[in-house]
């Protein structure tokens, strides 16, 4: 918790607090009043600023001249390099071919140096700890690392301060840095919280992890949730056991459910938001969350859609709606 509030202090020069608001048509349909924390609103779209530049900011001044590097499925690449720009510090960016055109053309807008690697993050990651020996630049894990897990924790802290009463939070769960921030944040305040993790079904790597009881490996597949994929790594340090740990529930969400509720959240709420941050609305739609009272908070992590999909999401659900 002390690393936690230090992250906060020390990430305010460049990540605003974001709003949370209430959805009352989500509220009306179960009965219980449901808030958004919008992390969408970020210079980068999504939360993983908070963790990037978390870790960013520690390193020491010898490091920050060497420059930094890390493997992303998207939006943990665009969080380094925004964060790296604004500090003035060379950082290179190693995806995989998944990794969706509006991303990468984000990614190229923040300057930093691109790197197309392999069919997985698992491949990029391999090219990170290359430029590690040779270039000597500081890897930037995307979710397996304290200082990157204290970041997104700052999101728990918020939701303490503006929600007290929350009894529910419903986070999208890839890596595990989000689940394991989050969580540590809100029940070491309030035991009590349950704290649900949302994945889609396909490659859901910590979810089949958990369940074998140590950190698994997957091939990965196409979804709507691509900022879900990739692996935990099979040296996890930290969030395989953080959610086990912090996390009470698992859900995994169709593809079709996870494309209506971005659809739905255009209609109804005017939000767009991509398919990571929709399981979490598919979820309570789909009234998947374990029966309890009180207020339930929706993580919604990022909004970084490719057009052409949106498109597609929206005219399936106007055809199946009569719109």
């Amino acid at each position: 918790m002390r690393d936690i509030w230090q992250a906060k202090k020390r990430i305010a020069p460049i990540v605003d607090k974001t709003p949370l608001i209430e959805s009352p048509i989500l509220s009306e349909k179960i009965g219980r009043k449901v808030y958004l924390k919008l992390e969408t609103v970020h210079d980068i779209g999504a939360f993983k600023i908070r963790g990037a530049a978390n870790k960013i900011l520690s390193l020491t001044e010898e490091e920050k001249v060497r420059g930094v590097t890390t493997y992303s499925t998207g939006n943990h690449g665009m969080a380094v390099a925004f964060v790296a720009k604004q500090l003035g510090i060379k950082a290179v960016v190693c995806i995989s071919n998944r990794v969706p055109s509006a991303k990468v053309a984000s990614l190229k807008s923040y300057g930093a140096r691109i790197e197309v690697v392999g069919e997985s993050q698992d491949a990029a990651g391999v090219r990170c700890y290359e430029l590690q020996e040779t270039e000597g630049m500081t890897v930037i894990e995307p979710f397996d690392d304290p200082d990157v897990i204290a970041g997104q924790g700052t999101i728990g802290l918020e939701l303490l301060e503006e929600l007290p009463t929350v009894t529910d939070v419903v986070v999208p769960l890839s890596g595990g840095g989000l689940v394991s921030g989050i969580g540590l944040a809100v029940k070491s305040n309030n035991p009590s919280i349950q704290v649900t993790g949302v994945s889609m079904e396909k490659s859901a790597v910590m979810y089949e992890s958990l369940k074998a009881g140590k950190p698994v490996e997957m091939e990965e597949t196409e979804t709507l949730a691509d900022s879900l994929l990739g692996g935990i790594g099979l040296a996890n340090r930290y969030t395989f056991d953080m959610c086990s740990r912090y996390m009470d529930h698992t859900l995994l969400i169709p593809e079709q459910d996870i494309a209506f509720a971005m659809a739905y959240m255009v209609h109804h709420h005017r939000l767009i938001m991509e398919g990571a941050a929709s399981t979490g609305i598919a979820a309570v739609l789909g009234n998947k969350l374990q029966e309890q009272k009180g207020d339930v908070a929706i993580i919604i992590s990022g909004h970084n859609v490719d057009f052409s999909v949106l498109l597609q999401v929206m005219e399936q659900y106007k055809a199946e709606n009569g719109l």
